[in-house]
């Protein structure tokens, strides 16, 4: 029996050592793939940085442009509205819920006419999970009954 319980502790410690193991390279992987990532991230903050400087610089420039045939604050008061439309249209073309067209050819926009209780986006007439109605088969199956009532 000592010789069975010596064997239990050799494949217990055998497991450990094995665990220990596969801990340590699966913890050196991950530094290695988070150092990369840290660089990667690192990086598209700095060309975030320099492209906000450019942005800027550009917008002095247009402004600069602009106040040589109008007064500074005309050409201050352009540039910020030219600005900001911009900003705007980014915003909206960024947005997930664009309004999508509806069957009568108007724009749907989240909220107008929704189902109460249903999500925003949705369809009036439909479920949230899902259409009102089963859509229609491509073809009749081919197991149909025929018909039989008299023409």
């Amino acid at each position: 029996m000592d010789r069975i319980d010596h064997m239990e502790h050799l494949d217990k410690h055998l497991a450990d050592e094995l665990a220990q193991v596969a801990r340590d390279a699966v913890r050196e992987e991950l530094r290695e793939q988070t150092r990369k990532q840290r660089r990667t991230a690192a990086m598209y903050a700095a060309s975030g940085a320099v492209a906000l400087y450019a942005g800027a610089a550009l917008a002095l420039t247009v402004g600069l442009a602009l106040a040589i045939g109008l007064p500074d604050w005309a050409a201050a008061l352009i540039t910020a509205a030219v600005l900001g439309a911009l900003a705007y249209g980014l915003r909206n073309a960024a947005r997930p819920s664009a309004p999508r067209p509806t069957s009568g050819g108007a724009a749907q926009v989240p909220g107008e006419g929704a189902v109460p209780g249903a999500p925003v986006g949705t369809v009036p007439g439909t479920r949230a999970d899902g259409p009102a109605v089963p859509p229609m088969p491509p073809v009749a199956p081919s197991n149909a009954v025929p018909d039989t009532r008299a023409r």
